[in-house]
């Protein structure tokens, strides 16, 4: 039975909605996020934006083969707002997700039947207007071998149509490459087979993030060291430039 190696997210902010209720307004959001970090800023962002507003009810889900989450009320009757917000997030069966829902209260209250209702209204509106994608799930194996086996490994990455984000073509080479969880195991069997060809899962010669879509990675960011780094599109890698005053916080997809 082959296991999914697929999860549905969102990559852009969409444009905010609008629900009311009996003078109430509620302002739907929607986040892509990867941590609770990002969380705190997105939340942090909205309550200054929506400084006079009563309410900043939310819920979120992170990860991708295990998951975590958590639901909100701000203030709001126990259950009456973060839960049905997470309700929707496990209907549109999205992760890496932050959903808002900001309130104005309009001076009549609307009850518990009510606030269920404008909150699970606002998270469908605002997930509806998302444009939710399909990455998947990659594995990255370091590949580490002699110049003179070269020929032999990219023989391989052609034939299984393999996606490179990172390698080092010298005497001793390494390359990065990032293979789909459903046919990590097969791939790592071909190249652990070969002689004088080293194979280790996960590693890897820098910090990087990629974003697959339908499959095809899109790009790529290596790090090579806290003070450079290069970017990799479609098997490219070019080379940006030197930072020397910025500290980039990279997470691995799963």
């Amino acid at each position: 039975m082959i296991k999914k190696d697929t999860y549905k997210t969102i990559e852009v902010a969409p444009e905010p909605v609008l629900f009311k209720d009996k003078n109430s307004k509620f302002f739907g959001y929607a986040f892509p996020v990867t941590n609770e970090d990002d969380i705190k800023s997105y939340l942090v962002q909205l309550k200054k934006e929506h400084h006079s507003a009563r309410h900043w009810c939310y819920a979120y889900q992170l990860g991708t083969e295990t998951t975590s989450y958590r639901a909100n009320d701000d203030g709001e009757p126990s259950n009456s707002a973060g839960m049905p917000i997470y309700g929707q997030i496990l209907s549109f069966e999205v992760t890496n997700i932050l959903i808002v829902v900001v309130r104005y209260f309009g001076g009549v209250k609307l009850g518990v039947g009510g606030l269920i209702n404008a909150y699970k209204t606002s998270a469908h509106q605002i997930l509806e207007t998302s444009n939710i994608i399909e990455k998947t799930i990659n594995i990255n194996y370091l590949i580490s071998f002699d110049y003179k086996n070269m020929n032999t490994v990219m023989r391989i990455i052609k034939e299984k149509s393999l996606n490179i984000i990172h390698q080092k073509l010298e005497m001793n080479c390494q390359t990065t490459l990032s293979v789909r969880k459903n046919e990590a195991d097969f791939i790592f069997k071909i190249f652990n087979n070969l002689y004088e060809i080293d194979i280790k899962k996960g590693a890897r010669t820098g910090r990087f993030v990629f974003i697959s879509i339908n499959t095809k990675v899109v790009f790529a960011i290596v790090i090579i060291s806290p003070f450079s780094f290069v970017i990799s599109y479609s098997n490219s890698i070019f080379a940006v430039g030197m930072f020397f005053s910025c500290v980039f916080t990279l997470i691995t997809s799963s």
